[in-house]
Parts: C-alpha cells; sequence; structure tokens
C-alpha cells in the first residue's frame, strides 16, 4: 500500500500543493498535518508510522516534511527500512536502502537542515531589527480599523449581526458575525468595569 504524508507548520499555510503531488502519486491513504516540524509529536505521523508495514510505500514531498533535524531523518529512515518500507521523497527521489542512497539522504537531510537554521536565524535579525523602530507592534496587524469597528457598532444599535455584516460589506470592510460578536461583547465588558 502506498501511504502519502503532507504536513505545514501553521495553521494559515496550506497543504494543497502537498496533497495534489501526493495524489499524482497515487497514495491510497494520505495523512495530514498542522503542526511545526521542530515538534518531536505529530500525532498524525505516528498514528501514519504504526500503519506501515513490509511492502507499503511511504511517499513525502520533501525531506523536512517528515523529520525535524538531520538525526531524526535518519533514524526514521532507518526504522522505515528495516520494517521493509521503502521511501520516495518526490523532489529527491525513491530512497534506496543501499550505502549510496542512505549517504545521499544524509546530505540531502544536513541541507534541509540547514536551510531551515537559516530561515530562523534571518527571521530573529529581522525581528531585532524591527524591534528597534519606534513604531514596532509585536504580532499580526489588526485586520480592521478602529473607525470600522465603530461604524459596525453604531449600526449594532438598530440592525441585526447578519444586517450590519452585509452593510459593512457593501461599504467595503467585509466584518464577520463572529468578529461582530467579539467586538460586541469586548465592549460591553468594558462598559462595564
Amino acid at each position: 500500500m502506498k501511504f502519502g504524508y503532507a504536513r505545514v507548520s501553521t495553521m494559515h499555510q496550506d497543504l494543497e500543493s502537498q496533497l495534489q503531488q501526493l495524489k499524482n502519486e497515487n497514495c491510497d491513504k494520505i495523512y495530514t498535518e498542522k503542526i511545526s516540524g521542530t515538534k518531536k509529536d505529530r500525532p498524525e505521523f505516528q498514528r501514519l508510522l504504526s500503519q506501515l508495514k513490509n511492502g507499503d510505500s511511504l511517499v513525502v514531498t520533501k525531506v523536512d516534511r517528515f523529520a525535524r533535524n538531520t538525526k531524526d531523518a535518519l533514524e526514521i529512515i532507518q526504522d522505515l527500512f528495516s520494517n521493509g518500507v521503502r521511501v520516495h521523497i518526490l523532489n529527491m527521489g525513491i530512497i534506496e536502502n543501499t550505502p549510496t542512497g542512505k549517504l545521499i539522504f544524509s546530505i540531502f537531510s544536513a541541507f534541509a537542515e540547514f536551510e531551515r537554521d537559516m530561515i530562523v536565524e534571518r527571521t530573529q535579525e529581522g525581528k531585532i531589527i524591527a524591534k528597534q523602530r519606534p513604531d514596532f507592534r509585536e504580532g499580526r496587524p489588526k485586520k480592521y480599523t478602529k473607525y470600522q469597528l465603530d461604524q459596525a457598532m453604531e449600526l449594532l444599535k438598530t440592525m441585526s449581526y447578519t444586517q450590519v455584516e452585509k452593510e459593512m460589506a457593501r461599504r467595503g470592510s467585509t466584518i464577520s458575525k463572529s468578529t461582530l460578536y467579539r467586538e460586541h461583547a469586548k465592549r460591553k465588558r468594558n462598559d462595564e468595569l
């Protein structure tokens, strides 16, 4: 049986590209996860590993999708090989259970780990530089301005949540009902203080 595994690091990332590649490889079953690759406990990946048996194939799009670092990748590959599982990493090819196959895999794993480490380093450097700016604010920028939210709350005095959502969309501000509920509750709590 051919199993696929797709993983992205955050909830905001999209699995679609990986899923399409795995479907094109005719995987019988595909496991997916939205969890950081640096975490050892990846429940879906562990579930997948427990399903694999002699003669099965594991397909992933890139080596960094299933391993945290080179050491982890080598341990996983060795376990898979010892259980008779074939490994196909789409951007590398089929990993053979031979000295040459293991060497090539080790080199690619090391490069993937190096690339990930460099991304982390650049991100940290960028944060340090950004924090030096007087207008720096940590986190995601606000989706709506205070003016837009004030408008919506004013409309809520005479309209339903659904009507406000439609009216704000007509004005060019797509504010969902859930955002309206949260903002209304927040303002109500602040008024009670």
